[in-house]
């Protein structure tokens, strides 16, 4: 965010108050137009990287609660291999498809 933040010239700052737009209009108006793309970036590699983090979700995951990292993870620890290859390519997919589509979204750009 903070690449896409940097981009935007302080020269639209200064017309956008010279326009009478200030605080929040400024945000709405200018900025956020502006950093769509970047957020919604920064978002979907937040989530990749959230949704494969096996040691943090195995210290934070509330009781009775598994994840698709945990399953696989006690299905490979008890070397149940072929019932961890599901939920291992499910979790390769999951990561995969938004990893796509941002390369996808980026290469058109």
């Amino acid at each position: 965010m903070h690449s896409g933040y940097s981009r935007i010239p302080a020269s639209f700052d200064d017309s956008a108050r010279m326009l009478g737009t200030t605080g929040a209009g400024l945000l709405a108006r200018v900025h956020w137009p502006l950093l769509k793309r970047s957020v919604a970036t920064a978002g979907l590699l937040v989530f990749v990287d959230v949704m494969k983090e096996l040691p943090a979700t195995l210290v934070l995951r509330p009781f009775n609660s598994d994840t698709l990292a945990v399953v696989t993870y006690q299905l490979a620890r008890d070397e149940r291999l072929g019932e961890a290859a599901l939920p291992a390519l499910a979790l390769v997919l999951v990561g995969l498809l938004p990893v796509a589509l941002l390369s996808r979204t980026l290469r058109s750009k």
